[in-house]
């Protein structure tokens, strides 16, 4: 069992961690894939327990109550075929949430946050596609000290992309992150130029399913991810 604390930069909602940020903490329990379920909003600023079960699960706890279960996973690998980094560059032009956002302070989406203090992710629709995209370039200081991005970053990048992609289904609340699963196919070069995709998968009443995507400048792929987002009832 460790200690974890998620310092409230990484909000989400003003009073709760980004879903995809503190997924990923959960994750590192994990050997490999991983899916985390969000039971709770994940709280800022005060002590949680992280702790691994005999069946190779993990759970994050707030005293009693459970902030999120995660469990090794597989994906089935499907992802789009990259866009280039201009089309990245231009559908993020198109970013929709840029003058109403729902969290206007999210440490990954929001455009309140300084370019220093949160990684402004502005995925926008791609011309003459199904996909939203945007570019991407993770700051030094979201390495791990060997020239990487530290996992829980790439959840975050990968999180609110699948969010803001569910405006392809229309009519679309208030909703908050439930589920995420991600595969990590390999290092996530810190400084460097990447590209971040979105695609809708399904939706099942006030189940909303996505997928995601991070690819390197040159279009390999470098982590992929399936989320189930859920709208709020009373709006």
């Amino acid at each position: 069992m460790s200690e974890v604390k998620i310092d409230p930069r990484f909000c989400g909602p003003a009073e709760s961690a980004n879903g995809g940020y503190a997924c990923g903490l959960l994750a590192t329990e994990i050997a490999g894939p991983a899916e985390v379920t969000l039971r709770a909003p994940p709280p800022l600023g005060r002590v949680l327990l992280s702790q691994t079960r005999e069946d190779g699960s993990a759970v994050l706890l707030d005293g009693e109550t459970v902030v999120a279960e995660a469990r090794p996973t597989t994906l089935d690998g499907r992802v789009p075929t990259p866009v280039t980094s201009d089309q990245a560059t231009r559908a993020s032009q198109r970013y929709e949430w840029i003058e109403e956002h729902p969290y206007p302070r999210c440490f990954v989406c929001g455009p309140e946050r300084d370019p220093a203090d949160g990684l402004r992710i502005f995925p926008g629709p791609v011309e003459g596609s199904e996909l939203y995209a945007c570019p991407w370039t993770p700051q030094e200081s979201l390495g791990n000290g060997f020239g990487s991005v530290r996992p829980e970053f790439v959840w975050a990048a990968l999180d609110c992309p699948s969010g803001i992609v569910t405006n392809r289904f229309g009519n679309v609340g208030m909703m908050l992150l439930g589920r995420l699963a991600v595969e990590l196919l390999g290092p996530v070069p810190a400084g460097e130029s990447c590209v971040l995709t979105a695609w809708t998968v399904a939706r099942e009443g006030r189940k909303l399913d996505t997928g995601s995507a991070l690819f390197d400048a040159d279009g390999d792929l470098l982590a992929s991810a399936r989320a189930r987002w859920i709208e709020l009832r009373d709006q």
